[in-house]
């Protein structure tokens, strides 16, 4: 390959652009003459090769210009008569400007292939336009008039289940009854979860008993007191007192005749010593509550409690004051003493279960088999969140003087706070009959009860009562005189000891040991 026509040589001169021929075609200048040998010396150390001079124009229509032919060419069929040079071809891109051949800008009519705009165009486009943008404002249009509709419809839901939730809550459906918050029970069978509680006092000896209820259908806690004078039936028939089957036959036994006789279930027994009860006042960090009465300290000096509204007792006080029982005091007021304590310790204590939980844990006690520390945490949290919440409430059992619940205990404690009814004998059934000694002579007392056991009859209680000269055989329902006759006989006593007096409905026979009764 000749060096002086490579292009890609470092050392050979590019050509310049100089001009444009008649037909358009770019025209270059000469390229000069290389020498690569020269360019050798002057790297090798010699001098610099003397420039070129400049060659003049010719036509450059290819990179390199290749030298004419002698030889004039003629195309086949012209008889050797030289053919016409064809008419250059220009090929532009519309609107581009450029030199022209007489010198100046390419113009736009110097295009053949440049096409007229369509008249109708615009107007295509235009209609494609509207009716696209139509389209799609109608589909906006139903766009919006669904979410209004669906709106509309999540409105009225809400508004319908408001309004049936309220009448709900509020009694006016039929769903609703009196124990409901609104003051109307709820209709049907309500869940209830009952504690029996016995408070041992360790020191002065005897028991305070109540139920914890809570109501998970009308959301409520009660605590019922039960006095010790309540009349229990045993397993095997025989009668007895509360305060008795606490001490006589433990806690299975007595929450078994607690339910059978209120005809509610009893989940579990809570045997509460004066000791722990101390310490639980003591973890909750005190209660606070409207005292009745002073409670004096042991040795003196500054009473233990005070009377009076918004005291704060601690855990000495709180059981000082949960087992006074002043001078001549009925044990009511002893017992109802103790259920202010109790709602206020609900009130301080967790309302969430692993909490409530932990604080029983805490305590140490050893529980009744029929409770668990987690049962009785979940319990007492419950029962919290109704003291907490204004929801609870305490009340006392009414018992007549031989054991019996009146008419109206019945109807405001047992049915509407326990949801349970007062268990009717079996017809085949052991009477009950209730003895008060007013002789004088305890030793009377048990002669009685062989003499009616041996009878056929159930001894409910025996007690000592103020001396009477003559003896008494009383019932209350006419249908019982019978019954009232066959044990006064049993007593041998006439029959003219047997009177009516006003007793609870199916009260058992009462007798009073008077000093006519026969000692022989």
């Amino acid at each position: 390959m000749n060096d002086q026509q490579n292009p890609y040589d470092p050392y050979y001169p590019q050509p310049r652009l100089i001009g444009y021929d008649e037909y358009g075609q770019p025209v270059y200048e000469q390229p000069p003459q290389y020498d690569p040998y020269a360019y050798q010396s002057y790297e090798q150390g010699g001098s610099f090769p003397p420039q070129p001079q400049p060659q003049p124009a010719v036509p450059y229509e290819q990179p390199y210009p290749h030298p004419p032919s002698p030889f004039p060419q003629y195309p086949e069929g012209t008889g050797g008569a030289p053919a016409p040079a064809p008419a250059p071809q220009v090929f532009t891109v519309p609107d581009q400007r450029g030199p022209s051949a007489d010198g100046g800008e390419y113009r736009t009519g110097q295009f053949s292939f440049i096409e007229e705009q369509d008249e109708t165009s615009e107007d295509v486009i235009d209609w494609l336009k509207f009716t696209e943008s139509r389209s799609e404002r109608r589909e906006e249009a139903r766009r919006r008039g669904r979410n209004r509709v669906i709106a509309l419809v999540a409105v009225v839901v809400l508004l319908l289940a408001g309004g049936a939730g309220y009448l709900w809550y509020s009694g006016g459906l039929p769903g609703g009854s009196e124990d409901s918050p609104a003051g109307t029970a709820a209709a049907g069978p309500q869940k209830r979860d009952l504690i029996v509680v016995h408070l041992h006092n360790t020191k002065k000896k005897g028991t305070s008993t109540a139920l914890l209820v809570a109501n998970s259908t009308t959301r409520q806690g009660a605590t019922v007191l039960l006095p010790n004078a309540l009349s229990v039936t045993r397993d095997d028939g025989t009668g007895t007192t509360l305060g008795a089957s606490v001490d006589e036959d433990g806690s299975d036994g007595t929450r078994e005749a607690v339910g059978a006789l209120l005809g509610a279930e009893i989940t579990g027994t809570w045997r509460l010593d004066t000791p722990f009860l101390e310490n639980l006042v003591e973890l909750v960090g005190g209660v606070d509550l409207t005292t009745d009465t002073a409670v004096p300290a042991p040795k003196g000096g500054d009473p233990l409690v005070r009377k009076g509204e918004n005291q704060t007792l601690n855990g000495r006080a709180a059981v000082a004051y949960a087992t006074h029982r002043g001078t001549g005091e009925a044990e009511t007021a002893q017992l109802q003493r103790f259920g202010q304590i109790m709602q206020a310790v609900l009130r301080k204590l967790p309302s969430d279960a692993k909490s409530a939980t932990v604080t029983v844990e805490t305590l140490g006690q050893i529980l009744d088999p029929s409770l668990t520390e987690s049962a009785l945490g979940a319990s007492l949290a419950t029962l919290s969140e109704y003291a907490k919440g204004g929801d609870y409430r305490t009340e006392l059992l009414p018992v007549q003087q031989d054991g019996g619940l009146t008419a109206d205990a019945v109807d405001a404690v047992v049915k509407d706070v326990l949801g349970g009814s007062v268990a009717t004998p079996d017809k085949d059934a052991a009477l009950r009959v209730e003895i008060r000694n007013a002789t004088g002579q305890p030793s009377v007392s048990e002669r009685a009860r062989v003499l009616l056991v041996n009878g056929g009859y159930s001894v409910t209680d025996s007690k000592t009562a103020d001396p009477a000269a003559t003896s008494e055989v009383s019932y209350g329902e006419e249908a019982r005189r019978a019954d009232a006759v066959e044990v006064a006989k049993t007593l041998g006593l006439p029959e003219s000891a047997v009177r009516q007096t006003d007793r609870a409905a199916g009260s058992a026979v009462a007798v009073v040991l008077g000093q006519d009764f026969p000692t022989g």
